[in-house]
């Protein structure tokens, strides 16, 4: 258990917005963020283990046959079927399709003076661009209106007005490259302690659509998690979205300073990948 300061956004009375690419004229963001001092446990000391109908998110082993996760082919080939497998295997899902992945480094962001980005040893396609700094405010990824929405983005109209008359659920799947992890680790919010209102929905607006997720504003009952020195070899599982009510429906999340990390400890490096889970 420590105590670190993450990043909340601010009440607003407006609607949240940001912009991919803004306007001439227009902020690209138009909140304002609070840190708050707050206590994370380990999630590794949760009895029973953490689960994702109760708290939201579930700490699993997960072995990868990919050697080089920066292989954009070995990604879509090798490490979609194999998340779509765990997936399925520990929800008990009928249906489970990976549909979008992000690399994130913090090295990116600068905070050791550099990128230090292996890329593949190959010809593998690899672009350090895609490379993402990670995310260091509260929130969740999908909301009400943007969970089914992307069911219909992804499966068409007519698959997808069946599958969503049956329970349906979006489960991000969060995976160290290197381990263990000791910069930038991952706290996650346990869901049942996110009150009514908590979650603000906000407009992320791109040039050619606009998505909905959620920020995450302070409560002191929030109860926060974080795995110490996750390995390589582990995955957490993140309920981001779960259409029946019963249950953990949306995990906040986001990466923090860990205060008993030495100065000189190596850039956060994971991978993040998104799926559907159809019962």
């Amino acid at each position: 258990m420590l105590e670190a300061p993450i990043s909340f956004i601010a009440p607003m009375d407006v609607k949240p917005t940001f912009f991919t690419d803004a306007p001439p004229g227009v902020p690209e963001e138009n909140v304002t963020y609070v840190e708050h001092r707050v206590t994370i446990r380990d999630a590794r000391q949760i009895s029973p283990a953490a689960s994702l109908d109760r708290e939201g998110f579930k700490l699993v082993t997960h072995h990868t046959a990919v050697s080089n996760i920066y292989d954009i082919n070995a990604i879509r080939d090798t490490y979609y079927p194999e998340v779509e497998s765990l997936v399925q295997r520990t929800t008990g899902a009928n249906r489970v399709l990976a549909f979008d992945w992000n690399i994130r480094s913090s090295a990116v962001s600068g905070t050791d003076g550099g990128t230090q980005i292996k890329a593949p040893d190959d010809d593998s396609p690899f672009d350090p661009e895609s490379v993402q700094s990670p995310v260091r405010s509260a929130h969740n990824d999908y909301t009400d209106l943007s969970g089914p929405q992307r069911v219909l983005d992804l499966m068409g109209e007519t698959e997808a007005l069946a599958l969503l008359r049956s329970r349906y659920a979006i489960i991000n799947v969060w995976k160290p490259i290197r381990g263990p992890v000791k910069q930038a680790p991952l706290a996650i919010c346990d869901a049942r302690s996110i009150g009514p209102g908590q979650l603000l929905e906000t407009d992320l607006v791109y040039a050619e659509r606009t998505g909905e997720i959620a920020m995450l504003t302070f409560d002191s009952n929030q109860r926060w998690y974080f795995v110490p020195e996750m390995r390589a070899e582990e995955a957490l599982l993140l309920k981001c979205f779960d259409s029946e009510h019963d249950r953990a429906r949306f995990t906040a999340h986001c990466a923090f300073d860990d205060p008993t990390a030495e100065t000189s400890a190596p850039p956060r490096e994971s991978i993040e990948v998104r799926t559907l889970a159809f019962f």
